[in-house]
């Protein structure tokens, strides 16, 4: 079994001169609940190749960071992500979308990674996103059409959240209001920054970067448990 993780390409903000990127933790603490049950992952990004970090997610007090930040081969996969191209959906049965605002840039318009996350969808295996990352989702679309979170019930970074980190103005659109639209039920919880993780069949979201480590744990009890 092998999954599938998804990091942005996308560095820069319209106006404010910091980096975005990766929010790393969202990838550091999903991995290390892959790796401790020995999981094979292999890392996708829209363009292939290096995956910039959001400078503000470089927290290495944060053990998990400093524990990968430190790992060769982790390193290696950041630095030659491959492109949606050299990927085969059916080697995977779990694809997840890590978040960093760069994401809201390179996710939604991405027609390769919305394939990919359709087939495994309808293969039975398992679509999961995190934070941000939850924009990959928004323009996935079914076989028959219909979008793939119509109707589902989810969450992601919340409007409140986006305020207090006062990124407002940088953001190509609110993810909360555009998973309303494309007719989600959109659901978070009642303190910012909370870990927080929705659930609906196969489709496993969590709110902020503090609900990374909850999307694996739940998405290997999943698969692996039922």
């Amino acid at each position: 079994m092998k999954v599938l993780i998804v990091c942005t390409n996308h560095d820069a903000y319209p106006t404010k001169s910091s980096k975005t990127g990766l929010w790393l933790s969202e990838l550091t603490h999903f991995y290390d609940v892959m790796i401790r049950r020995k999981i094979l992952m292999d890392f996708v990004s829209p363009l292939g190749g290096h995956i910039p970090i959001d400078e503000r997610s470089m927290d290495l007090k944060d053990e998990c960071n400093a524990l990968y930040w430190e790992n060769a081969a982790f390193k290696e996969k950041l630095q030659h992500s491959l492109k949606p191209s050299e990927i085969h959906a059916s080697d995977y049965r779990l694809i997840y979308f890590t978040g960093g605002h760069g994401a809201m840039w390179d996710f939604p318009e991405n027609g390769e990674l919305q394939k990919i996350t359709q087939y495994i969808y309808e293969h039975n295996g398992m679509v999961s996103a995190v934070c941000h990352g939850v924009s990959g989702l928004v323009n996935v679309r079914l076989t028959d059409g219909s979008p793939l979170i119509q109707d589902k019930y989810l969450t992601g970074f919340s409007n409140v959240e986006e305020t207090l980190m006062s990124f407002v103005s940088e953001v190509p659109f609110y993810l909360e209001d555009k998973l309303k639209e494309q007719g989600a039920h959109y659901t978070k919880s009642m303190i910012p920054f909370m870990e927080f993780i929705e659930m609906d069949e196969r489709l496993i979201t969590g709110q902020n970067p503090s609900s990374a480590r909850k999307v694996a744990s739940k998405a290997l009890e999943e698969l692996f448990e039922k």
